[in-house]
């Protein structure tokens, strides 16, 4: 929000999840079996060479529903010109999009392809700090001159390799959420990476990943928050109130991911944090059907 671009929104014909994005919505494609080895051609007689096989490529998604957004968009639009007063119509706005719009909660985590691969790294760099100290992990990333620095220092430093830049609206929106991470690190008494605590780990991808769900809803559907409002008070509060409601959602999810595996490894941190994204858009749902039926 607080750095937010205004962006139309995407088309209502686009698919649930962008066909860019592997089965796995990592963005990996697989790749394309090699081709035998040909026989030589000076041999008039030798076989002709087997082709290639063609390369395995993920089915084009059909087409979603054009209308898709236009309730969600509705409902938010309400809210916003309420100053947060319509709960109701925030709970609409939010249950719609994770059900209607985004197609349930697992396609919704699924649109969250770079924001999600971003957590993993986050999360995957905080656990190394607190298992073997920050010089060491920023050591293993060549980030060795960061150590000793400021944490929002150390956290610029990350940026390129947290939420590199690939100039799409998904990678935008990973490192918008980052930028907005670091500029909250100075409230949430995370100052000593060598001292980082289960607790402050949590609350700094907590951070994160509200608000990469922040701007991936705004994105789609809040593109009339900021100005909807005509009062400036009014405004914050839509804001306020709109990341509270989707942070509640977050560290539920969070909290019980965290129950399930208490110790997290490297090698489960990204599909760890691939369900913390889901249980959220799931909580959210849930939420926003509580808030519309007050």
């Amino acid at each position: 929000m607080g750095t937010s671009s205004a962006y139309g929104g995407p088309g209502g014909g686009t698919p649930l999840v962008p066909s860019w994005l592997g089965a796995d919505g990592t963005g990996v494609t697989p790749a394309a079996p090699p081709a035998p080895d040909g026989v030589p051609t000076g041999d008039p007689a030798a076989p002709a060479p087997i082709p290639a096989a063609p390369p395995n490529r993920p089915a084009i998604p059909a087409p979603a529903d054009a209308n898709r957004f236009t309730a969600a968009r509705g409902n938010f639009t309400r809210f916003a010109h309420s100053g947060g007063t319509d709960r109701a119509s925030l709970g609409r706005a939010v249950s719609g999009y994770v059900s209607t719009s985004s197609g349930g909660a697992r396609h919704a985590a699924q649109r969250m392809g770079a924001s999600r691969g971003a957590g993993a790294r986050l999360l995957g760099f905080l656990a190394d700090a607190q298992a073997r100290g920050a010089t060491e992990a920023l050591r293993s990333l060549n980030l060795d001159g960061l150590a000793g620095r400021p944490i929002d220092e150390v956290f610029v430093g990350l940026a390129d390799y947290i939420c590199p830049s690939e100039g799409t609206v998904d990678a935008g929106i990973a490192r918008e959420a980052f930028i907005e991470t670091i500029i909250e690190l100075t409230t949430l008494g995370v100052t000593d990476l060598d001292a980082l605590t289960p607790d402050q780990m949590q609350t700094v991808f907590e951070l994160y990943a509200t608000h990469a769900i922040e701007a991936r809803l705004c994105n789609d559907i809040g593109t009339k928050l900021v100005t909807a409002p005509t009062d400036a008070q009014a405004a914050l509060r839509v804001q306020d109130q709109l990341r509270d409601f989707i942070r509640n959602g977050v560290s539920d999810a969070l909290t019980s991911a965290r129950a399930e595996t208490p110790t997290l490894t490297q090698d489960r941190v990204q599909s760890f944090v691939d369900t913390v994204y889901e249980r959220a858009f799931g909580i959210l749902q849930a939420l926003g059907d509580a808030e519309a039926d007050q």
